[in-house]
């Protein structure tokens, strides 16, 4: 669910200038799951620009309160959503936990790092929402601490249907600041890409795991 369609435009220009994403239809990259794509996105690039960075915090704190009122807790997704889910903690001036793919080995063997208690009401924050498989394994991990997870809200998603069918199945209310769709309307507006680009985009988002093999 996207909330501000100016908010959404903003965002999608702003990962387009520096570079957080890329798009490539002639020269695909290949993902960590083998599949090829045109496009290719890493959110933590914001974090080295200090006024996109703040954008992102100010908005993704909004959301929160909007949507889910102040939570007791924002939880931030590891590795990719630790430091903006610090932020926008700082933003709202509440505790932060972030939770790991997997416990740990040795040590306490925590999942999830940070003081939480029973109860608490936490609204999980990600950078990028592809699948939702490993956002999900988090949020699994929290409800397993017993709290109550009011929703996630990402700075992007591709906006894959097994995506959606996955949150839907969690019962778990996804946001995003921007998405595929208003990615590409930014791309061919500014110049990005060409018309013929952006039916290659358009292509490969209907079916990603098959596409240009």
């Amino acid at each position: 669910m996207i909330l501000n369609k100016d908010t959404a435009k903003k965002t999608a220009e702003l990962l387009l200038q520096i570079k957080a994403i890329k798009l490539s239809p002639s020269d695909p990259f290949t993902w960590a799951s083998g599949w090829k794509s045109p496009i290719y996105c890493d959110n933590r690039i914001t974090l080295s620009f200090p006024p996109v960075r703040n954008f992102l915090k100010t908005e993704i704190a909004k959301i929160v309160e909007e949507k889910h009122g102040k939570p007791d807790v924002i939880a931030g997704v590891a590795t990719g959503a630790i430091a903006i889910g610090v932020l926008v903690a700082q933003e709202l001036g509440v505790p932060f936990v972030y939770v790991r793919p997997e416990a740990k080995k040795h040590g306490r063997k925590n999942q999830i790092e940070g003081y939480i208690e029973k109860g608490q009401n936490v609204v999980v924050i990600e950078d990028l929402i592809s699948t939702g498989k490993s956002s999900l394994q988090a949020v699994e991990a929290l409800k397993e601490a017993d709290v109550n997870v009011k929703g996630m809200i990402a700075i992007f998603t591709y906006g894959f249907d097994l995506a959606k069918t996955n949150f839907t199945n969690s019962n778990i209310e996804l946001t995003t600041l921007s998405s595929y769709e208003f990615l590409l309307e930014q791309a061919l507006e500014n110049q990005y890409i060409s018309v013929k680009e952006l039916e290659t985009l358009q292509d490969w988002r209907k079916n990603p795991s098959e596409w240009n093999q």
